[in-house]
């Protein structure tokens, strides 16, 4: 299994930024995805999380209502939309993988089983 997380970068405040995370070597469609992040001293922390189907989410606290995840199943990829941006939401985001059968939203950051590399998301005020 191979992650490949994109689109960070440097944004304004109030922004918006969008994540994708490529996969490979896995069959996409039977897997739980979900992204976290990692600000400097912090620790990693659950941002959201999508069923295997696409159906089903959660979500942090810290993003409701400003963050959306999504997959394609056709494509590999599951994707992180982040509206209103804070100079809080800077972190090093990542994606991760775990099989699922069934339609179950994994939240907890020790049931994932891969890791992409991260992205940098910086977010100036």
């Amino acid at each position: 299994v191979q992650l490949q997380a994109s689109g960070g970068g440097l944004v304004q405040a109030g922004g918006s930024m969008r994540l994708s995370c490529a996969a490979s070597r896995m069959t996409f469609s039977t897997y739980a995805l979900g992204w976290f992040r990692q600000a400097p001293g912090l620790e990693r922390e659950f941002i959201a999380g999508i069923d295997r189907t696409g159906y089903n989410t959660d979500y942090a606290d810290s993003v409701k209502g400003r963050g959306t995840i999504s997959r394609d199943n056709a494509k590999n990829t599951v994707y992180l939309q982040m509206n209103s941006l804070k100079p809080e939401d800077t972190a090093v985001y990542y994606c991760a993988a775990v099989f699922r059968s069934n339609g179950i939203v994994v939240s907890v950051s020790g049931s994932y089983t891969h890791w992409g590399q991260g992205t940098q998301v910086t977010v100036s005020s």
